[in-house]
């Protein structure tokens, strides 16, 4: 009877010790994993805005970042620049969007 006693107190030992491990462990995974943001108006943080589904899985995402408003489209093919406009107006001085340049368009 005391075998059993003494190898159950040992194997309730060692699930204590590796919970333990396992909580200090995701503690310090979680706390590595959120990003750190320097005060509320940090340049580095990607801002979700606004999402506008226009197809099954596509869609127009607006989002803020490093003092811009950008608007891209998300497919299930990929991520393209549709327009992006600095984020104190929070509308392009043209009166319209005012594109990227580059290709955004694929063949």
């Amino acid at each position: 009877m005391e075998s059993f006693a003494l190898s159950f107190a040992s194997m309730l030992l060692a699930l204590v010790i590796v919970l333990g491990l396992a909580y200090v462990v995701l503690r310090v995974l979680r706390a590595r994993m959120q990003p750190r943001a320097q005060g509320t108006g940090s340049d580095d943080v990607l801002r979700f805005v606004r999402a506008l589904p226009v197809g099954a899985k596509e869609r127009v995402v607006i989002v803020e970042h490093r003092g811009a408003r950008w608007m891209l489209g998300v497919t299930a093919g990929g991520i393209n620049t549709i327009a992006s406009w600095p984020l104190e107006g929070a509308t392009p001085a043209s009166g319209g969007t005012t594109p990227v340049t580059g290709d955004t368009e694929r063949p």
